[in-house]
C-alpha cells in the first residue's frame, strides 16, 4: 500500500483530450455536445414513457429501461468532464475523479454488454416460444437477467478499478485519452504491468464474447424458425421485432471489439480515442433513436402523452 500513497494518491492526471481549439475542433466539439443533449433527452424519454405507460410494461422493455439507464449514466460519467476541461482549457482530472471514470466506465459497459446479449435470448424466446412467453420470460427470469447483468459488470469494474489505481505512478501524469480508461493509464505505471496486462485482455474477451456467443446462438435459432413461417407477413413481423435489437448489437460490440480485442501491437491512441468517442458518446444518442422511431408501441405512448399535454394546455 505504500507505493499507492506515495506517487499516486496526490496529484492529478492531465488528460490530453481528443479536440485542439482550432476551427474545425471548435466545430466538432459543438457536435459532440449536440450528440450529447440529444442522448440525454432520448434516453430520459424513453425511461418516462416506459415506466409511465402500462402497454408497455414487457420484458422487452424492462430491458430496454435499463439500457437506457446505462446509456445516460455513461454519457454523463464521460462527456461533462471532457467538456468541462476543454471550456476551461483545463485538463486535469484527480487521483479519485480517475478511479471512479474507470470503476462507472467499466462497469456500465460490461453490464451493458452483457444484457444486449441476454435480450438476444429475451428475442428468442418471443419468435421460437410465443405462446410460453410470458412463463419463460417471467418476472423472476427479467429480474435475474437483468441482476447478473449489473453483478457481472460490477465485479469487473470494481476488480479494473482497485488493480489500475494500486500501480504506482511516479512519473508522467499525461493520459493520451479524453477520459480516464486502464489500457491508457496503464502506460503511465512506474511498474511491470503485463500480467494485469493479460487479465484485462482475459476479462475483456470473457465480457464480450460470452455475450457475443449468447447472441449468435440466439440469432442462429430466430433464422430457423423465420426461413420455416410460411407467412411472409409472419417473416417481417419476426425480422422487424429483431431488427433494433440487432442494429444496437452491432453498433455496441463492433465499436467495443475494435478497442479491446485487438493486439497491443496495432493499438493507435489516435484511432482508440476516436471509436470510443463512438461508442461512449453517439452510441447512447443512437440506442433509444432506433428503439424508438422503429417501435410502434414507443411512437404510440409518446403520441398519447402528446396528446394529453396539449389537451391539458388547452383547457
Amino acid at each position: 500500500m505504500g507505493p499507492w500513497l506515495n506517487h499516486s494518491s496526490v496529484g492529478e492526471f492531465i488528460l490530453l483530450g481528443i479536440f485542439s481549439h482550432s476551427r474545425t475542433d471548435l466545430v466538432l466539439f459543438s457536435a459532440v455536445l449536440v450528440v450529447f443533449t440529444v442522448a440525454l433527452t432520448g434516453n430520459t424519454l424513453l425511461l418516462f414513457l416506459i415506466y409511465s405507460d402500462a402497454q408497455l410494461h414487457t420484458p422487452m422493455y424492462f430491458f430496454l429501461s435499463h439500457l437506457s439507464f446505462m446509456d445516460l449514466t455513461l454519457i454523463c460519467t464521460i462527456v461533462p468532464k471532457m467538456a468541462d476541461n476543454f471550456i476551461h482549457d483545463r485538463k486535469s482530472i484527480s487521483f479519485i475523479g480517475c478511479g471512479l471514470q474507470i470503476g462507472l466506465f467499466v462497469t456500465l459497459v460490461g453490464s451493458e454488454g452483457l444484457l444486449l446479449g441476454l435480450m438476444a435470448y429475451d428475442r428468442y424466446v418471443a419468435i421460437n416460444h410465443p405462446l410460453r412467453y410470458h412463463v419463460l420470460m417471467s418476472q423472476r427470469v427479467c429480474l435475474q437477467i437483468v441482476g447478473s447483468s449489473w453483478a457481472f459488470g460490477t465485479l469487473d469494474g470494481l476488480i479494473q478499478v482497485v488493480a489500475a489505481m494500486t500501480f504506482p505512478y511516479c512519473g508522467s501524469r499525461e493520459v493520451d485519452h479524453f477520459f480516464c480508461e486502464v489500457p491508457a493509464l496503464l502506460k503511465l505505471a512506474c511498474a511491470d504491468t503485463s500480467l494485469f496486462d493479460t487479465l484485462l485482455f482475459s476479462c475483456c474477451v470473457f465480457m464480450l464474447l460470452l455475450p457475443f456467443s449468447i447472441i449468435v446462438a440466439s440469432y442462429a435459432q430466430i433464422l430457423r424458425a423465420v426461413i420455416s413461417m410460411n407467412s411472409t407477413q409472419a417473416r417481417q413481423k419476426a425480422l422487424t421485432t429483431c431488427s433494433s435489437h440487432l442494429a444496437a448489437v452491432s453498433l455496441f460490440y463492433g465499436a467495443a471489439m475494435f478497442i479491446y480485442l485487438r493486439p497491443k501491437s496495432y493499438r493507435a491512441p489516435g484511432h482508440d480515442k476516436i471509436v470510443s468517442l463512438f461508442y461512449t458518446v453517439l452510441t447512447p444518442m443512437l440506442n433509444p433513436l432506433i428503439y424508438s422511431l422503429r417501435n410502434r408501441e414507443v411512437m404510440g405512448a409518446l403520441r398519447k402523452k402528446l396528446s394529453r399535454w396539449v389537451t391539458g394546455c388547452q383547457k
